[in-house]
């Protein structure tokens, strides 16, 4: 049955059968397009450049590209320095000027093989697409470069005039400049990043700025980035883990750097409180090539111990407050005995390695001191009125959510809850109860109820608390551990303390079973599914494989922080969607960018192919298929309806 007021409102866009048959055409045609690559990543925490480089080299795409081109024709020391200049073309053309004889000749060759790179990456585009892909001022030169080839004799006079010009007036680093960053545009269609943009590295703010920029990406939350927000909506317990991570791992350069935050209140209360104490417990974690002079990491570690306990404190005053979680158990610094230095954890009593806490009021160690509440005043409002992360976290909220469906595949950062049968856990969040789809969605709403000014206040403030039961809460899908032990590793040294039980989820997650349960209730179809997270390093120097429960679940946190490096040896997994199936990429370390211009080196990859297609994948294949599809039947429906009199045609 037509919907004539639909078909009317559609004729506004079509006004003639002409158009709405054209665009019938236009848009069968563009379904038999290969599918666009997508490119999934996650666990950043901070390390811009080797974000910075992945985005660049796209995983490895590019450089496969430009040896299945160039083949055995060209040297593979040529193949590498064409790809350095692709990743990294500002820089690399100073040096090649710098040391090359014939400029206008090495400008001749590289134009050429450059625009043979990006013919091929734009092949799976529409012409319309690439155009809106190109820099203005060079618009019409790239797309005629791409159209035309010297190999047709009728043009090939044509084509070289082009570059000779360009040679000529001087223009040929801006071309240059220009199409490498089209490259980089075309190779990857869609970025999918599951989770933890922030902490521990120096640059998540970098990676944010980068992000605004780009042309198409989405982000499923992680614990780490739901913390920032938290911190961004005025949680004091929040904003007390951002800083005290930071200064566990001495990166302050996002905090101070990157919004603004005022650190000189937090490291006055410090030098005077803790004067007389070595904060030993405290001391930053330093990572390779990260290097500190000793006054400075003691100031650290004074300033990390101060912002701990003021921590401590804050999280106890919610837990008391939203007994609702069963969280109180977690109030620590309750536990304490401070005349006989021990803390009762789990019934049995255990002694502290140090119980120096001269802030805290034995008969309400929860309580801020005057000094404390100040200074976390300030804090505060620094984190309030930082207006670029403002920014960043509008942009963390307008391209995320707590999960993502994607051409079959499930995107969310850690678990889904669930119980010891693998069955879906219903998590009590206010007076409901919720499991799977439902619990993810209801999640996401409350994270945005935070930042809404139509939010009842009540709704709020609770909105405002939960950022931390996201963090740190036993059923949080962010989470999903039984405890976080961060007091106990700072202060006992007992190591059975720190056991944080995994949820069922980890446990599980190898099952074929589980995994089709949890695709089933998000309601994804078909033989090729997957679940697709990250949250959880995959210790490849011990065997462990991220491709779990017969293929249904990819794990792509193979530790990206340094900070992981000694423990997963290797830094981190991407994964590769294209048109002709899934490649998972485990990446080495990756020195700098500086070191990837002078000698060419780029981050050492090992692409194991994880599933390909019988067939090359199109554009039908897709959930953009399937919306063309749709947009093609209501089209269809308009072009009858032009034709029978139904509408009529809106002549000029």
């Amino acid at each position: 049955m037509i919907d004539e007021r639909y078909l009317h409102l559609l004729s506004t866009t079509y006004p003639t059968a002409a158009d709405a048959a054209s665009e019938i055409i236009n848009l069968e045609a563009i379904l038999n397009l290969p599918k666009g690559t997508e490119h999934f990543l996650a666990d950043i925490h901070g390390e811009h450049e080797a974000f910075l480089h992945i985005l660049k080299n796209a995983s490895g795409n590019i450089k496969r590209k430009v040896s299945e081109i160039f083949g055995n024709t060209i040297r593979e020391s040529d193949k590498k320095e064409l790809c350095t200049l692709i990743y990294y073309p500002e820089q690399k053309l100073e040096l090649v000027k710098a040391n090359e004889d014939n400029i206008d000749d090495w400008y001749q060759t590289t134009i050429h093989q450059l625009v043979r790179v990006c013919r091929d990456v734009s092949s799976k585009y529409t012409r319309s697409k690439v155009r809106k892909s190109l820099p203005v001022e060079f618009s019409y030169i790239i797309e005629e470069l791409l159209h035309e080839s010297l190999d047709d004799q009728d043009k090939a006079a044509y084509v070289s005039v082009i570059v000779d010009t360009i040679i000529s007036t001087g223009r040929a680093d801006d071309f240059i400049v220009a199409i490498c960053n089209v490259i980089h545009r075309l190779a990857i269609d869609q970025l999918h990043i599951l989770g933890d943009i922030y902490d521990r590295g120096p640059g998540a703010h970098i990676i944010m700025d980068t992000l605004r920029q780009y042309h198409s990406w989405d982000i499923q939350w992680g614990n780490h980035d739901v913390l920032w927000m938290g911190a961004a909506a005025g949680n004091d317990a929040c904003i007390c883990n951002v800083l005290r991570l930071s200064l566990r791992y001495a990166n302050l350069a996002t905090l101070e750097e990157g919004y603004g935050i005022n650190l000189v209140p937090l490291a006055t209360f410090a030098l005077d409180v803790y004067k007389d104490d070595p904060c030993t417990e405290f001391m930053p974690l330093l990572v390779k090539g990260q290097s500190l002079d000793e006054k400075t990491i003691h100031l650290i570690a004074k300033m990390h111990k101060a912002i701990s306990v003021i921590q401590f404190k804050e999280e106890a005053r919610i837990f008391h407050r939203r007994k609702d979680w069963q969280m109180e158990d977690r109030c620590m610094l309750e536990n304490i005995d401070y005349k006989n230095a021990t803390c009762i954890v789990n019934g049995i009593s255990y002694k502290m390695n140090s119980c120096y806490f001269p802030t805290i009021n034995e008969n309400n160690c929860n309580e801020l001191t005057t000094e404390e509440s100040t200074l976390l005043s300030k804090l505060h409002h620094s984190f309030r009125v930082s207006e670029k992360l403002r920014k960043h976290i509008r942009t963390m909220l307008s391209h995320g959510c707590m999960y993502n469906i994607c051409n079959q595949n499930l995107l969310f950062h850690a678990s889904i809850p669930l119980n010891a049968d693998g069955s879906l856990k219903r998590v009590r969040i206010l007076n409901r109860e919720l499991c799977g789809l439902e619990l993810m969605d209801y999640i996401g709403q409350m994270i945005r109820s935070a930042f809404q000014n139509d939010t009842p206040q009540d709704i709020k403030e609770y909105a405002k608390d939960y950022f931390l039961y996201l963090w740190c809460g036993k059923d949080s899908p962010l989470f999903d551990k039984s405890k976080m032990a961060t007091f106990e590793r700072y202060f006992l040294s007992d190591k059975i303390t720190y056991q944080e039980e995994k949820g069922y989820y980890y446990k599980l997650r190898d099952s074929i079973e589980v995994c089709d349960r949890i695709l089933d209730a998000f309601g994804i179809q078909g033989e090729n599914r997957h679940i697709i997270n990250g949250h959880v390093p995959v210790h490849a120097s011990k065997g462990e494989n991220p491709i779990k429960a017969g293929g249904r679940l990819m794990v792509i946190d193979g530790g990206f922080s340094e900070a992981y490096h000694k423990e997963t040896g290797i830094a981190g997994y991407t994964l590769v969607y294209h048109s002709r199936g899934f490649q998972l990429v485990q990446h080495e370390p990756f020195t700098n960018a500086n070191d990837a211009v002078l000698r060419g080196t780029d981050i050492k990859s090992t692409t194991q192919i994880v599933e390909l297609s019988a067939h090359r994948m199109h554009v039908s294949d897709t959930d953009k298929g399937r919306e063309l599809r749709e947009q093609i039947q209501d089209l269809k429906d308009l072009l009858y309806a032009y034709r029978h009199g139904i509408i009529k045609e809106k002549r000029v």
